[in-house]
């Protein structure tokens, strides 16, 4: 369901970001890994990494990226809180309808900086939701930010040249970049 309810959202957001070949690139938050297609598709010779907390998501994630799996797609099971990777190692990290998630906002920015190399770029796209939305009513541990709250965030975190994009009704991308 969700590889295909956030196709749009996702293609819409990724306009936004001036790809080059061989980037390396994160999802946080991978999913079933269509996004991760996505990505591979927009850099020639990239490498996409992709995670989630979920291991049911990781699962569906593999399955989908079979044909690319460990050779151009690399998908394993973490937090945003503590990503397993080297400092300064990806130019694009995304985030696509999931940083309603992230349980210490601050600190999973900070994280988000530290893997991404100098000048890399940090995408957020989401579904704008009121903060008394039925979502963060029904769903435990839910947060819903405005873009406007996720721009400042950034900006407190180190990001620069922070942005955010709009598109009507509902979609917003939110992109930073780390100095």
């Amino acid at each position: 369901m969700m590889n295909f309810g956030h196709a749009p959202l996702t293609n819409w957001g990724l306009g936004f970001v001036e790809f080059q070949k061989g980037w390396t690139m994160l999802d946080i938050g991978c999913g079933g890994g269509a996004t991760l297609k996505r990505l591979t598709k927009r850099s020639e010779w990239a490498q996409v990494y992709g995670i989630d907390i979920s291991e049911e998501s990781v699962a569906k994630a593999r399955k989908v990226n079979a044909n690319v799996l460990d050779k151009q797609v690399f998908v394993c099971q973490g937090s945003a809180e503590k990503l397993p990777y080297e400092d300064g190692k990806f130019d694009l990290v995304t985030a696509v309808e999931t940083v309603y998630f992230w349980p210490n906002m601050s600190d999973c920015l900070q994280e988000v900086r530290r893997v991404l190399k100098k000048g890399g770029k940090f995408a957020i796209m989401v579904e704008v939701l009121d903060a008394d939305s039925v979502w963060t009513n029904v769903v435990e541990g839910m947060t819903a930010y405005s873009p406007e709250q996720l721009q400042s965030l950034l900006n407190e975190a180190g990001f620069i040249q922070t942005k955010i994009h709009h598109k009507k009704p509902s979609y917003a991308a939110i992109i930073g970049m780390k100095p």
